[in-house]
């Protein structure tokens, strides 16, 4: 079975919303939308099946920027690192670039913290703790279907920037070396901005992880 994942590079910096499924499910995952709701909705009908979960890598604001109004739209509820509560809650008060927003701030509904098996869509997704660009940065993993969400840990022929508040470098390289340690080469990332690639190719070609 191969999962039914659809791509939506959304919002003025271009971050990919996720929305997968299993091929024959009714039910369907969101994960971290940014921005454009209308475009998130539309393509959600699209696929035939209703929100059973949003799942948030991190809290930046070009990964949140929808999260309330979908939640509010489809009634899903709302999986956020347990680090990055508050920001979700506060969202505006975090908001270190002008010009964006303002977002609204939304209460998570469940946390996750790394270490867990969730259970949602009929599908068992594993959650990592990825630090290192944010705090309580975390990768989902669908390891039967060799799908992983990596938000801004991991990108193809890049890394998540280290010079936030929070992140750090050494933290990042420790992050990723546990994904490449833990799932096999053939897996898909999905990362929060640019193209979808696998660990192996950035095992074997990406700058930030040779040496």
């Amino acid at each position: 079975m191969a999962l039914d994942v659809r791509m939506l590079t959304v919002g003025p910096v271009q971050e990919n919303c996720f929305l997968f499924k299993r091929p024959d499910a009714d039910t369907l995952l969101v994960v971290d939308p940014g921005d454009e709701l209308p475009r998130i909705l539309q393509a959600i009908e699209s696929m035939e099946a209703t929100v059973e979960a949003i799942l948030l890598t991190h809290t930046h604001f070009d990964h949140v920027g929808a999260v309330a109004p979908l939640a509010r739209e489809t009634g899903a509820p709302v999986y956020c690192p347990e680090l990055e509560v508050q920001v979700l809650a506060n969202i505006n008060d975090y908001m270190r670039f002008p010009g964006f927003g303002p977002f609204e701030d939304y209460e998570a509904d469940h946390t996750v913290a790394g270490g867990e098996t969730l259970s949602l869509a009929g599908l068992d997704i594993d959650v990592v703790f990825t630090p290192g660009h944010s705090p309580g940065h975390v990768t989902f993993v669908v390891p039967d279907e060799l799908a992983m969400f990596s938000g801004d840990v991991l990108f193809q022929q890049s890394v998540g920037r280290t010079d936030l508040p929070g992140g750090d470098w050494p933290t990042l390289r420790a992050s990723i070396q546990t994904l490449l340690d833990t799932y096999p080469d053939e897996t898909r990332v999905h990362p929060g901005h640019m193209g979808v690639t696998t660990l192996g190719a950035e095992r074997a070609t990406n700058p930030f992880l040779q040496g």
